[in-house]
């Protein structure tokens, strides 16, 4: 079951696509905990799932993320 994604949280995800901001990312990838930067160039739906486009090509769940530039997110 996936754990509701805050309002303030969208809120700095579209500040950082709209700037078009690079963003440090923290999330959990193969049961690790990833860190990778770049900019986020949307937000999309997948199968009922949020995910962040990175404009590498990478998504990342929003439900993996940890924290955004900074900014804890969920606990690891």
């Amino acid at each position: 079951m996936n754990t509701p994604i805050c309002c303030e949280f969208y809120d700095q995800l579209m500040v950082a696509i709209q700037r078009k901001i690079p963003s440090t990312i923290v999330y959990l990838e193969n049961e690790q905990s990833t860190t990778i930067k770049d900019v986020v160039t949307e937000l999309m739906m997948i199968e009922y799932e949020e995910f962040l486009m990175l404009k590498g090509g990478k998504k990342i769940n929003l439900q993996t993320i940890f924290s955004f530039n900074g900014k804890r997110h969920k606990e690891r």
